[in-house]
């Protein structure tokens, strides 16, 4: 069992204070109340947060039900619009209490999720009554006061969600004892969509509830509500599922190939840049990420002592090199999701000028985003240091790329990275098998100079110079004595 840490349940005791203060005003004698509506809503709540109901609807359907907590929080907030704050309030304790706890210890987890939920309905209620909400509401044959209610409704979203930001990072700062900045960090633009839509939805069901439609009217509104939460939920299953092949075939590539550990993120980092540049559209931008960070994965189907090999390769090991790019396709072929990417790592080292490999396609021929990872590809190569090398300045890679433009890469590709990096600037993160030169130097010799190569030099011979650099981008390979890397 976790045990809370002291701050933490003086945090939850204020809490629970807070919230019995706020319910107090509806539990005083000659208090005026409408506690039928106060029962039927915290039923219903307390209904929708049960884990039974949930099981049962999921047998049915054949299939669990994607919920989490704050799913049913449009009920709540058409509490905060039909009831007063004190009796809004109430609606929420039941069904915090009741609902199912993940993990010990669950007596405090009930009573700070019942505290916290009831001081978010309180101030979403108080918001809404200012401002007029039960009024432009309607009530039986008299229509709503739309588009006024809009307004009410919108505030005590916000109310809503601002408490619960407010009280949620609180709680992480006590118990995990992080600083406040990063406890609230992010919190709220997590928050404030579904929130919104919350609002909408709890709109809909106070309108409902007081026409001469009656409650039962307003609980359709909570079956759209649920598919809507089960389509977020799917979308966000999915999208974990992507993230999760991603990288578990980037790290089966930085296992077998040390040298090169972290420059598949740092490819999808600046090809990202160079999409965002030309203006592609923001669904794009998640495919050329994946197509950046999966430009090596047909490394996997390469052998290990050819990668890892000392010195000079021989023709036949450099045919064999040449191929990760279709083992690399065939790898990913039948993952729909990858779309566009599939073509980048098939062709990301063809060349404008048709002598790439491993189709010679030349200009257009070449798929575009093949041509935005070729030149992020190449640009990581150029600006990072490697056990063999030593980064190249940014400018001087980027002088390389603008040199090699309309021969081996695309202009408009080049372009594309010199102004990104002139507006947002190039900050890769240092890997594992990297070094930083320090003070003393430690036990790790500086890299060795290397004498320039044959101009058009294979990718084992390809020298360490500026012009070397751009050449051994397109094969991604170290100077020769040194272990080999590859794109």
């Amino acid at each position: 069992m976790k045990v809370i840490p002291r701050a933490a349940r003086v945090y939850i005791g204020c809490a629970l204070l807070g919230a019995g203060a706020c319910v107090l005003p509806a539990l005083r004698p000659g208090a005026t109340v409408p506690w039928a509506t106060v029962a039927l809503l915290a039923a219903l709540y307390a209904l929708c947060e049960l884990p039974a109901p949930r099981r049962l609807i999921g047998r049915v359907l054949g299939r669990s039900l994607p919920l989490g907590p704050g799913s049913f929080f449009p009920v709540l907030l058409a509490a905060a619009l039909l009831l007063p704050p004190a009796a809004a309030a109430l609606t929420a304790v039941p069904g915090s209490l009741l609902a199912r706890v993940e993990e010990p210890p669950a007596a405090p987890r009930r009573a700070w999720r019942a505290a916290a939920a009831a001081l978010a309905v309180w101030a979403a209620a108080l918001t809404a009554d200012v401002l007029g909400g039960p009024t432009a509401l309607g009530r039986g044959p008299d229509a709503p006061d739309l588009p006024y209610a809009l307004l009410p409704a919108g505030a005590a979203a916000l109310a809503f969600c601002l408490v619960l930001t407010a009280l949620d990072g609180g709680i992480r700062a006590t118990v995990c004892g992080l600083p406040p900045r990063a406890a609230w960090r992010g919190l709220l633009g997590r928050s404030l969509t579904p929130h919104t839509v919350h609002g909408l939805a709890g709109l809909m069901m106070a309108v409902l509830w007081r026409s001469t439609y009656g409650p039962v009217a307003a609980l359709f509104v909570l079956l759209p509500m649920y598919i809507s939460c089960w389509v977020f939920a799917q979308y966000h299953r999915e999208r974990a599922a992507h993230q999760a092949t991603i990288r578990a075939l980037v790290q089966a590539v930085d296992i077998k190939d040390r040298y090169t550990r972290g420059h598949s993120e740092r490819v999808g980092q600046a090809s990202v840049l160079i999409a965002r540049e030309l203006g592609m559209a923001e669904d794009r931008l998640d495919v050329v990420r994946f197509a950046g960070i999966l430009h090596d994965v047909g490394k996997l189907g390469v052998p290990t002592r050819v990668l890892t090999k000392d010195g000079p390769l021989t023709p036949e090991e450099r045919r064999v090199i040449e191929l990760h790019p279709e083992y690399g396709h065939e790898m990913v072929r039948g993952i729909g999701f990858l779309g566009e990417a599939r073509a980048a790592i098939l062709h990301h080292h063809e060349r404008m000028d048709g002598s790439g490999y491993p189709y010679g396609l030349h200009g257009e021929q070449i798929p575009e985003f093949a041509r935005v990872v070729a030149v992020a590809d190449a640009f990581d190569a150029m600006t990072s240091t490697r056990s063999y090398s030593r980064a190249r300045p940014v400018p001087t890679a980027l002088a390389e790329l603008e040199r090699c433009a309309g021969t081996q890469f695309d202009p408009r590709m080049v372009t594309a990275l010199v102004q990104a990096l002139d507006r947002h600037g190039w900050q890769p993160a240092v890997t594992a098998d990297e070094t930083l030169p320090g003070p003393s130097g430690g036990n790790v010799p500086p890299p060795r100079e290397v004498e320039p190569g044959p101009v058009g030099a294979g990718p084992a011979e390809a020298a360490v110079t500026a012009d070397g650099a751009a050449r051994r981008a397109g094969a991604d390979a170290p100077p020769a004595g040194r272990p080999k890397e590859r794109a």
